[in-house]
């Protein structure tokens, strides 16, 4: 499998006034092209840290970070940017919804951003959000659209430029069952299956059995996870 993502020994502090919190103490994680991978652990274990390092967006105190064998440090922010725009696919807990915008004009900005035909991305754009039930809803705004319609636009502008990476914080956290499996669904027909790279934060253990490898982060460092322990999990759950 061609590794597509390697992170080593990230090291993460933040500091609040004179205390020192560190988040991360040498997380080490590796994704291939067509490879998906679950990342679990508490709430406030660094499961987000992570994901702002491994997309460019914060810097790590220590440790290197590589995209098809080419490291992240020593790039210009307007060089990330780029990166990201037209490698990784996002989709965070809170939506960033640009709130000027309607939800298809959202779902198209990265596309015309990256230089894509018009009629070509709000096509592609309409497609995506009529799959996941927001047909009628396209031209609304994000504030006439609920919580769960929104994680659903942004889960398609994440999509819309077909990244090589999708980096996924909780996306089912605010959707119905039947929505959440349908998200799911269509995040890995479009990665997964086309090759390329999911790394899914999530605290389902029915999503995260799905992945290919289950990593918990705990400590600061990530350890691998059995299935066998996600299943005792979910028979648990069956039997309340």
């Amino acid at each position: 499998m061609t590794e597509l993502l390697v992170a080593e020994k990230l090291v993460k502090s933040y500091h609040d006034g004179e205390r020192e919190l560190k988040v991360l103490r040498g997380a080490t994680l590796t994704v291939g092209a067509g490879e998906a991978v679950a990342v679990i652990g508490m709430s406030g274990s660094g499961k987000s840290t992570l994901l702002h390092l491994l997309g460019g967006l914060d810097v790590p105190d220590e440790g290197t970070i590589t995209f098809d064998g080419k490291p992240l440090s020593g790039r210009s922010v307007a060089q990330l940017s780029e990166w990201r725009n037209r490698s990784i696919g996002y989709v965070f807990q809170f939506h960033h919804l640009l709130p000027e915008f309607s939800a298809i004009e959202n779902v198209m900005m990265p596309a015309l951003i990256a230089g894509r035909r018009r009629d070509e991305v709000e096509a592609s754009a309409m497609e995506m959000l009529k799959g996941l039930g927001l047909g009628e809803r396209l031209r609304h705004r994000p504030s006439r659209l609920s919580g769960g319609e929104q994680q659903r636009v942004a889960l398609c502008r994440a999509l819309v430029n077909q990244p090589r990476l999708l980096m996924a914080d909780e996306p089912t956290g605010n959707l119905d069952l039947k929505t959440g499996e349908t998200v799911i669904e269509l995040m890995w027909k479009n990665t997964v299956a086309e090759g390329r790279g999911l790394i899914i934060v999530t605290h389902e253990p029915t999503i995260a059995m799905r992945a290919h490898r289950i990593m918990r982060l705990h400590g600061g460092t990530l350890h691998p996870v059995e299935t066998a322990e996600l299943e005792a999990q979910i028979a648990e759950r069956r039997r309340r």
